[in-house]
């Protein structure tokens, strides 16, 4: 893969896990990147982190649900780094329960940080890559999409993501800006600990349980799907538009 030319990249949730590791990613493929998270201290460490081995990098602050605060964090990003035309949707959340068990905030908490957050954001840099001629749209599903005991939410908003995707392709496309979503499976991250918690499991036993399910033998890693996003992004995937890719060791459908 030859290098693409450098360019903005807004991660939200990108203080830790995918998160992290996506604007680590970029960061090494050369675009400078604002790590947006509702933790604005982490997400400031995390930038420190990327700027300290070189790269161009700055924490900011922001509630995805916040139509203001996605006004705010975008226009300092261009203050600082320039107009994004890289954007990765990540920010997300968990209330899992059983749906009897669900409360309406539970549900609305959920599918406000996911799809309310995506379609903030998207609104708010979309017009700047339609001026480029030139845009890359990233959203974080999941394999939960496909239906997942626990979390009637999470899966809503998940394949709320992939309906999302598919819809900014079709009305993008013809402006140079491509849109895709990857589908992690089990990611050994953050999440996934507060639900071995949650469940009163040990997270060793958890992801060990949840590792023999997986074709390759294994969990993902915050690497994993990072990988994936840098395609996305990359000059070369401009004809790669409205797709899912699961990234989940084994097939899915």
């Amino acid at each position: 893969m030859t290098a693409s030319p450098a360019r903005v990249a807004i991660v939200t949730g990108g203080a830790r896990g995918i998160g992290a590791a996506t604007a680590a990613r970029l960061a090494a493929d050369g675009h400078a990147v604002a790590v947006l998270d509702l933790l604005e201290d982490v997400a400031a460490e995390t930038a420190a982190r990327l700027a300290a081995d070189g790269h161009r990098a700055i924490g900011v602050g922001v509630d995805v649900a916040d139509e203001q605060s996605v006004a705010d964090a975008v226009a300092r990003v261009t203050a600082e780094l320039g107009a994004a035309t890289i954007l990765v949707n990540n920010a997300g959340i968990l209330r899992d329960n059983l749906l009897f068990k669900m409360s309406t905030d539970d549900w609305d908490a959920v599918l406000s940080v996911h799809l309310r957050g995506a379609f903030l954001m998207t609104r708010a840099v979309q017009g700047g890559m339609v001026e480029a001629g030139w845009g890359r749209v990233v959203n974080l599903s999941s394999t939960s999409a496909l239906g997942n005991r626990g979390q009637a939410n999470y899966a809503a908003a998940k394949a709320g993501m992939q309906g999302f995707t598919k819809t900014l392709a079709v009305e993008l496309g013809k402006f140079g800006v491509t849109a895709n979503a990857v589908a992690p499976g089990v990611v050994a991250t953050e999440m996934i600990a507060e639900t071995a918690r949650r469940v009163g499991v040990p997270l060793e036993d958890f992801l060990a349980h949840m590792a023999a399910d997986v074709p390759v033998g294994r969990v993902g890693q915050p690497e994993d799907i990072a990988a994936a996003v840098s395609f996305f992004c990359s000059q070369e995937a401009g004809f790669t538009n409205g797709q899912v890719l699961y990234v989940a060791g084994g097939p899915k459908a």
